[in-house]
């Protein structure tokens, strides 16, 4: 398990995450930049080593009811890797997550191409005819289409 001191060194590894002293020694770091009213990416962390990172709903984590995983037992990549999602969760733009309906088409640097439909309370991602990916929220899309290096059109 890490110390405290440890997850406080990755998360400040991160420039654009601004830190906060709470209650209790504790700490909470914000990203600014979010898009939304949400700006916590890291609640509460604690001496003892315990925190949350916010990670949202829908998306790879399995997340409690406020969209937080406990980071107590995560390693030092599960704690990056976690921030990154969240980090590029928040800075989706409003824009991007506006469209409630009809399909997005996003393309990568080589000419690909995928689409983004909602269809039955699903975001689908096709490449041509062929589903992709499918995912619960239009959020967790989005973050998918970015991380794999296309943008929307």
């Amino acid at each position: 398990m890490l110390s405290f001191e440890q997850k406080q060194a990755i998360i400040e590894s991160f420039p654009e995450l601004t830190k906060k002293q709470i209650s209790l020694k504790r700490l909470n770091y914000h990203f600014e930049d979010s898009q939304y009213d949400k700006t916590i990416v890291v609640q509460q962390l604690h001496p003892n080593g315990n925190g949350f990172i916010f990670v949202g709903e829908g998306g790879p984590y399995e997340a409690d009811e406020r969209g937080l995983i406990n980071i107590f037992d995560a390693t030092e990549d599960d704690i990056k890797e976690m921030i990154r999602y969240s980090i590029a969760l928040l800075s989706t733009k409003e824009e991007d997550a506006s469209e409630e309906a009809g399909e997005q088409v996003w393309r990568n640097r080589e000419g690909g191409e995928l689409k983004l439909v909602n269809e039955d309370d699903l975001w689908n991602i096709y490449h041509g005819l062929n589903l992709e990916d499918s995912f619960e929220s239009q959020e967790a899309a989005i973050l998918y289409l970015k991380e794999e290096g296309f943008r929307r059109n």
